[in-house]
């Protein structure tokens, strides 16, 4: 399974990126060492939205708290950029793709980052994936 994360990127082109505690949701907690993550520089911290893919070097779960009954998992990643984005791809070009059962991977990740707009990490279908690998 590949994995996409959307949150604040300062420097897209840096070769090494480290995400600390970041909110997981549809599958994203099952990100593990060696996966595919796509880059999202979230659009809600001035970000472009997809900047980069690259390979997980490092990931760990964060502990829950005992004193909150519900909290989302959350889970810290380290990432080697394997290749920048050449096209453009972000809230702009996706909002348009709102028929949720559509099965377009356009759709997927419309639903998944832009309709709760909070920034998280999330797994993606393989023709959501192999739709992203065309913006490289």
């Amino acid at each position: 399974m590949a994995y996409a994360i959307k949150t604040e990127i300062e420097d897209p082109a840096a070769e090494r990126f480290v995400f600390a505690a970041q909110k997981t949701m549809y599958g994203g907690k099952r990100i593990a060492e060696g996966d595919v993550i796509f880059l999202f520089a979230s659009e809600n911290e001035g970000g472009q939205g997809l900047v980069a893919r690259g390979i997980v070097t490092c990931s760990e779960a964060i502990a829950r708290h005992p004193d909150l009954e519900r909290q989302t998992p959350r889970v810290s990643v380290a990432v080697r950029r394997t290749a920048l984005a050449t096209r453009r791809l972000g809230r702009n070009e996706l909002k348009r793709f709102k028929d949720w059962k559509d099965g377009r991977p356009e759709t997927e990740l419309n639903f998944k980052f832009y309709r709760q707009a909070t920034d998280k990490i999330v797994g993606i279908s393989d023709v959501t994936a192999a739709f992203l690998n065309c913006f490289f």
